[in-house]
Protein backbone atom coordinates (compact mmCIF):
# COMPACT_ATOMS: atom_id res chain seq x y z
CA UNK A 1 0.00 0.00 0.00
CA UNK A 2 1.03 3.60 -0.54
CA UNK A 3 2.09 5.67 2.45
CA UNK A 4 0.49 9.13 2.34
CA UNK A 5 2.30 11.89 4.20
CA UNK A 6 0.16 14.55 5.87
CA UNK A 7 0.27 18.33 6.04
CA UNK A 8 3.85 18.36 7.35
CA UNK A 9 5.50 16.24 4.68
CA UNK A 10 7.97 13.68 5.92
CA UNK A 11 10.65 14.61 3.44
CA UNK A 12 13.13 12.28 5.12
CA UNK A 13 10.99 9.25 4.28
CA UNK A 14 10.66 10.44 0.69
CA UNK A 15 14.41 10.96 0.37
CA UNK A 16 15.09 7.48 1.77
CA UNK A 17 12.64 6.01 -0.76
CA UNK A 18 14.24 7.86 -3.67
CA UNK A 19 17.76 6.80 -2.68
CA UNK A 20 16.56 3.20 -2.39
CA UNK A 21 15.24 3.30 -5.95
CA UNK A 22 11.59 3.74 -5.00
CA UNK A 23 8.89 6.01 -6.37
CA UNK A 24 7.56 9.13 -4.67
CA UNK A 25 4.56 11.26 -5.64
CA UNK A 26 5.22 14.97 -5.19
CA UNK A 27 3.11 18.06 -5.70
CA UNK A 28 4.18 20.74 -8.14
CA UNK A 29 2.47 23.96 -9.17
CA UNK A 30 1.31 22.26 -12.39
CA UNK A 31 0.25 18.69 -11.49
CA UNK A 32 1.39 15.95 -9.11
CA UNK A 33 4.47 14.13 -10.37
CA UNK A 34 5.58 10.50 -10.06
CA UNK A 35 9.21 10.92 -9.01
CA UNK A 36 12.32 8.76 -9.13
CA UNK A 37 16.06 9.31 -8.85
CA UNK A 38 16.96 10.68 -12.29
CA UNK A 39 20.39 8.98 -12.19
CA UNK A 40 19.00 5.52 -11.41
CA UNK A 41 17.98 3.59 -14.57
CA UNK A 42 16.22 0.87 -12.57
CA UNK A 43 14.14 3.43 -10.68
CA UNK A 44 13.27 5.19 -13.94
CA UNK A 45 12.05 1.91 -15.40
CA UNK A 46 9.66 1.60 -12.47
CA UNK A 47 8.00 4.83 -13.60
CA UNK A 48 7.41 3.44 -17.09
CA UNK A 49 6.11 0.17 -15.68
CA UNK A 50 3.72 1.71 -13.16
CA UNK A 51 2.33 4.22 -15.65
CA UNK A 52 2.27 1.69 -18.50
CA UNK A 53 4.13 4.36 -20.45
CA UNK A 54 6.06 3.67 -23.69
CA UNK A 55 9.78 3.63 -22.90
CA UNK A 56 10.61 5.94 -25.79
CA UNK A 57 8.60 8.79 -24.22
CA UNK A 58 11.04 11.00 -22.28
CA UNK A 59 10.57 12.03 -18.67
CA UNK A 60 10.89 15.59 -17.42
CA UNK A 61 13.81 16.20 -15.10
CA UNK A 62 13.10 18.42 -12.08
CA UNK A 63 15.91 20.42 -10.51
CA UNK A 64 16.06 22.66 -7.46
CA UNK A 65 17.53 25.55 -9.46
CA UNK A 66 19.20 26.45 -12.73
CA UNK A 67 22.67 26.16 -11.20
CA UNK A 68 22.48 22.38 -11.66
CA UNK A 69 21.91 22.59 -15.44
CA UNK A 70 25.57 21.99 -16.44
CA UNK A 71 25.43 18.55 -14.79
CA UNK A 72 22.75 17.45 -17.26
CA UNK A 73 23.30 19.33 -20.54
CA UNK A 74 26.13 19.88 -23.01
CA UNK A 75 25.71 23.63 -22.87
CA UNK A 76 23.28 26.23 -21.56
CA UNK A 77 22.55 28.53 -24.52
CA UNK A 78 21.86 32.23 -23.91
CA UNK A 79 18.14 31.77 -24.61
CA UNK A 80 17.97 29.12 -21.89
CA UNK A 81 19.70 31.43 -19.44
CA UNK A 82 17.23 34.22 -20.19
CA UNK A 83 14.15 32.00 -19.91
CA UNK A 84 15.39 30.32 -16.74
CA UNK A 85 16.10 33.67 -15.10
CA UNK A 86 12.63 34.95 -15.98
CA UNK A 87 10.35 31.91 -15.55
CA UNK A 88 12.12 29.58 -13.09
CA UNK A 89 11.04 28.36 -10.70
CA UNK A 90 7.80 27.91 -12.59
CA UNK A 91 5.79 25.96 -15.20
CA UNK A 92 8.25 26.11 -18.09
CA UNK A 93 10.19 23.10 -19.41
CA UNK A 94 13.28 23.59 -21.59
CA UNK A 95 14.53 20.97 -24.03
CA UNK A 96 18.32 21.08 -24.37
CA UNK A 97 21.12 18.82 -25.61
CA UNK A 98 21.77 16.10 -23.03
CA UNK A 99 25.18 15.62 -21.44
CA UNK A 100 27.16 12.35 -21.62
CA UNK A 101 26.19 9.88 -18.92
CA UNK A 102 22.53 10.91 -18.70
CA UNK A 103 20.46 7.69 -18.63
CA UNK A 104 18.58 6.77 -21.79
CA UNK A 105 15.61 5.94 -19.56
CA UNK A 106 15.36 9.63 -18.68
CA UNK A 107 15.45 10.91 -22.26
CA UNK A 108 13.55 8.16 -24.04
CA UNK A 109 16.73 7.35 -25.95
CA UNK A 110 16.94 10.81 -27.52
CA UNK A 111 19.95 13.12 -27.52
CA UNK A 112 17.89 15.83 -25.83
CA UNK A 113 16.63 16.26 -22.27
CA UNK A 114 13.58 18.09 -20.88
CA UNK A 115 14.23 20.08 -17.69
CA UNK A 116 12.32 22.40 -15.41
CA UNK A 117 12.54 23.93 -11.93
CA UNK A 118 9.22 23.66 -10.05
CA UNK A 119 8.02 26.41 -7.73
CA UNK A 120 5.88 24.37 -5.33
CA UNK A 121 7.45 24.60 -1.84
CA UNK A 122 7.10 20.86 -1.17
CA UNK A 123 8.77 19.98 -4.48
CA UNK A 124 11.54 22.46 -3.75
CA UNK A 125 12.05 21.07 -0.25
CA UNK A 126 12.22 17.51 -1.59
CA UNK A 127 14.68 18.40 -4.35
CA UNK A 128 17.00 20.19 -1.93
CA UNK A 129 16.78 17.45 0.69
CA UNK A 130 17.46 14.79 -1.95
CA UNK A 131 20.35 16.75 -3.40
CA UNK A 132 19.89 15.64 -7.00
CA UNK A 133 17.57 15.57 -9.98
CA UNK A 134 14.17 13.89 -9.84
CA UNK A 135 12.47 12.58 -12.95
CA UNK A 136 8.76 13.19 -12.51
CA UNK A 137 6.12 12.76 -15.20
CA UNK A 138 2.52 13.27 -14.11
CA UNK A 139 1.38 10.72 -11.53
CA UNK A 140 -1.29 9.03 -13.65
CA UNK A 141 -1.48 6.06 -15.96
CA UNK A 142 -0.34 6.74 -19.49
CA UNK A 143 -2.88 8.71 -21.50
CA UNK A 144 -5.11 9.59 -18.54
CA UNK A 145 -5.87 12.94 -16.94
CA UNK A 146 -3.08 14.37 -14.79
CA UNK A 147 -3.65 14.54 -11.00
CA UNK A 148 -4.01 17.90 -9.29
CA UNK A 149 -4.32 16.70 -5.69
CA UNK A 150 -2.99 13.81 -3.63
CA UNK A 151 -6.40 12.09 -3.66
CA UNK A 152 -6.10 11.74 -7.44
CA UNK A 153 -2.79 9.93 -7.03
CA UNK A 154 -4.12 7.56 -4.39
CA UNK A 155 -7.10 6.76 -6.59
CA UNK A 156 -4.97 6.18 -9.67
CA UNK A 157 -2.27 4.15 -7.90
CA UNK A 158 -3.49 2.29 -4.78
CA UNK A 159 -0.09 0.55 -4.72
CA UNK A 160 3.39 1.00 -6.12
CA UNK A 161 4.37 4.37 -4.65
CA UNK A 162 6.53 4.42 -1.53
CA UNK A 163 5.50 7.90 -0.33
CA UNK A 164 2.83 10.34 -1.49
CA UNK A 165 3.66 13.87 -0.36
CA UNK A 166 0.60 15.98 0.41
CA UNK A 167 0.80 19.49 -1.00
CA UNK A 168 -2.80 20.58 -1.47
CA UNK A 169 -4.39 21.41 -4.80
CA UNK A 170 -2.04 22.38 -7.62
CA UNK A 171 -2.06 26.11 -8.28
CA UNK A 172 -1.90 25.83 -12.08
CA UNK A 173 -3.48 22.44 -12.71
CA UNK A 174 -2.10 22.29 -16.25
CA UNK A 175 1.06 20.68 -17.61
CA UNK A 176 4.09 22.92 -18.13
CA UNK A 177 4.83 24.75 -21.36
CA UNK A 178 7.64 23.00 -23.26
CA UNK A 179 10.12 24.98 -25.36
CA UNK A 180 12.88 23.39 -27.45
CA UNK A 181 16.16 25.29 -27.69
CA UNK A 182 17.94 22.65 -29.78
CA UNK A 183 18.04 24.77 -32.93
CA UNK A 184 18.59 28.41 -33.87
CA UNK A 185 14.89 29.26 -33.43
CA UNK A 186 12.97 28.45 -30.21
CA UNK A 187 10.16 25.97 -30.80
CA UNK A 188 6.93 25.54 -28.84
CA UNK A 189 6.50 21.79 -28.36
CA UNK A 190 3.63 21.85 -25.86
CA UNK A 191 1.42 24.81 -24.86
CA UNK A 192 0.84 25.61 -21.22
CA UNK A 193 -0.03 28.43 -18.87
CA UNK A 194 3.04 30.39 -20.05
CA UNK A 195 2.03 31.43 -23.54
CA UNK A 196 4.06 31.87 -26.71
CA UNK A 197 3.60 35.65 -26.60
CA UNK A 198 5.11 35.83 -23.10
CA UNK A 199 8.12 33.81 -24.18
CA UNK A 200 8.62 35.87 -27.33
CA UNK A 201 8.45 39.06 -25.28
CA UNK A 202 11.17 37.82 -22.92
CA UNK A 203 13.43 36.50 -25.67
CA UNK A 204 12.78 39.31 -28.14
CA UNK A 205 12.54 36.75 -30.94
CA UNK A 206 9.76 34.70 -32.56
CA UNK A 207 8.88 31.26 -31.22
CA UNK A 208 7.62 28.79 -33.80
CA UNK A 209 5.38 25.76 -33.52
CA UNK A 210 6.53 22.54 -35.16
CA UNK A 211 4.93 19.46 -36.64
CA UNK A 212 5.06 16.43 -34.37
CA UNK A 213 7.17 14.50 -36.88
CA UNK A 214 9.93 17.12 -36.84
CA UNK A 215 10.03 17.67 -33.09
CA UNK A 216 11.69 15.69 -30.31
CA UNK A 217 9.28 13.45 -28.45
CA UNK A 218 7.75 15.22 -25.47
CA UNK A 219 5.12 14.24 -22.89
CA UNK A 220 1.49 14.81 -23.82
CA UNK A 221 2.08 15.00 -27.57
CA UNK A 222 0.28 11.84 -28.71
CA UNK A 223 -2.99 11.98 -30.64
CA UNK A 224 -4.91 10.71 -27.60
CA UNK A 225 -3.68 12.02 -24.28
CA UNK A 226 -5.08 13.39 -21.02
CA UNK A 227 -8.25 11.38 -21.68
CA UNK A 228 -10.91 11.61 -18.93
CA UNK A 229 -12.94 8.61 -17.80
CA UNK A 230 -16.06 10.72 -17.24
CA UNK A 231 -18.47 10.77 -20.20
CA UNK A 232 -19.01 14.19 -21.78
CA UNK A 233 -22.37 15.15 -23.23
CA UNK A 234 -22.57 17.84 -25.92
CA UNK A 235 -25.85 19.71 -25.60
CA UNK A 236 -27.43 22.02 -28.20
CA UNK A 237 -27.92 25.60 -27.03
CA UNK A 238 -31.68 25.11 -26.99
CA UNK A 239 -31.37 22.07 -24.75
CA UNK A 240 -29.16 23.51 -22.01
CA UNK A 241 -31.97 24.17 -19.56
CA UNK A 242 -33.23 20.60 -19.83
CA UNK A 243 -29.70 19.19 -19.48
CA UNK A 244 -28.99 21.28 -16.37
CA UNK A 245 -32.32 20.24 -14.87
CA UNK A 246 -31.40 16.58 -15.42
CA UNK A 247 -28.04 17.20 -13.78
CA UNK A 248 -29.70 18.81 -10.76
CA UNK A 249 -32.05 15.87 -10.42
CA UNK A 250 -29.12 13.48 -10.61
CA UNK A 251 -27.29 15.35 -7.86
CA UNK A 252 -30.33 15.72 -5.62
CA UNK A 253 -30.80 11.96 -5.75
CA UNK A 254 -27.30 11.65 -4.27
CA UNK A 255 -27.49 14.50 -1.78
CA UNK A 256 -27.82 13.75 1.90
CA UNK A 257 -30.07 15.60 4.34
CA UNK A 258 -27.25 17.83 5.58
CA UNK A 259 -26.48 19.01 2.04
CA UNK A 260 -23.31 16.95 1.68
CA UNK A 261 -22.71 14.48 -1.11
CA UNK A 262 -21.74 10.83 -1.08
CA UNK A 263 -20.04 8.90 -3.84
CA UNK A 264 -17.90 11.94 -4.70
CA UNK A 265 -20.42 13.27 -7.26
CA UNK A 266 -21.12 16.88 -8.12
CA UNK A 267 -21.57 19.40 -10.86
CA UNK A 268 -18.50 20.18 -12.93
CA UNK A 269 -19.32 23.52 -14.50
CA UNK A 270 -17.41 25.87 -16.77
CA UNK A 271 -16.91 29.34 -15.28
CA UNK A 272 -18.56 32.24 -17.07
CA UNK A 273 -20.71 30.05 -19.35
CA UNK A 274 -24.05 28.39 -18.97
CA UNK A 275 -22.95 24.79 -19.39
CA UNK A 276 -22.90 21.86 -16.98
CA UNK A 277 -21.78 18.26 -17.06
CA UNK A 278 -21.74 15.53 -14.45
CA UNK A 279 -18.35 14.39 -13.18
CA UNK A 280 -16.57 13.01 -10.13
CA UNK A 281 -15.18 15.41 -7.58
CA UNK A 282 -12.01 13.62 -6.55
CA UNK A 283 -10.09 16.16 -4.49
CA UNK A 284 -11.65 15.27 -1.13
CA UNK A 285 -14.41 16.78 0.98
CA UNK A 286 -12.94 20.21 1.91
CA UNK A 287 -12.14 21.24 -1.67
CA UNK A 288 -14.95 19.36 -3.40
CA UNK A 289 -17.76 20.45 -1.06
CA UNK A 290 -16.87 24.15 -1.40
CA UNK A 291 -16.80 23.77 -5.14
CA UNK A 292 -20.19 22.03 -5.11
CA UNK A 293 -21.64 24.74 -2.86
CA UNK A 294 -20.61 27.42 -5.39
CA UNK A 295 -22.17 25.39 -8.18
CA UNK A 296 -25.32 24.88 -6.12
CA UNK A 297 -25.56 28.59 -5.32
CA UNK A 298 -25.27 29.38 -9.00
CA UNK A 299 -27.96 26.86 -9.91
CA UNK A 300 -30.37 28.26 -7.28
CA UNK A 301 -29.71 31.84 -8.42
CA UNK A 302 -30.81 31.15 -11.97
CA UNK A 303 -33.54 28.57 -11.40
CA UNK A 304 -37.17 29.65 -11.43
CA UNK A 305 -39.87 28.33 -9.13
CA UNK A 306 -41.10 25.95 -11.79
CA UNK A 307 -37.66 24.40 -12.11
CA UNK A 308 -36.76 26.10 -15.40
CA UNK A 309 -33.86 28.45 -15.94
CA UNK A 310 -33.95 32.11 -16.86
CA UNK A 311 -31.73 34.31 -18.99
CA UNK A 312 -29.79 35.43 -15.91
CA UNK A 313 -27.72 32.28 -16.26
CA UNK A 314 -26.02 33.77 -19.28
CA UNK A 315 -24.56 36.65 -17.26
CA UNK A 316 -23.45 34.64 -14.23
CA UNK A 317 -19.94 35.23 -12.94
CA UNK A 318 -18.48 33.08 -10.20
CA UNK A 319 -17.60 35.40 -7.27
CA UNK A 320 -14.45 33.36 -6.61
CA UNK A 321 -13.10 34.51 -9.99
CA UNK A 322 -13.43 38.26 -9.24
Amino acid sequence: MNATVGAAPDLAAAVVALRAGGLVAMPTETVYGLGADARNPLALRKIYALKNRPTDHPLILHLADAAALPEWVVEVPPAAQVLAAHFWPGPLTLVLRRAPGVPDELTGGQDSIAIRVPSHPVAQALLRAFGGGIAAPSANRYGRVSPTCAAHVREEFPEGIAVILEGGDCEVGLESTIISLLGPVPQLLRPGVIGRAEIEAVLGTPVVGVAAASAPRVPGSTAQHYAPRTPLELVPAGGLAEAVARAIGFIRARQESDGSFFGRWGVNYLYGTWQAVIGPIRCGVPHGSAWIRRAGAWVKSVQKADGSFGESADSYEDPSRK
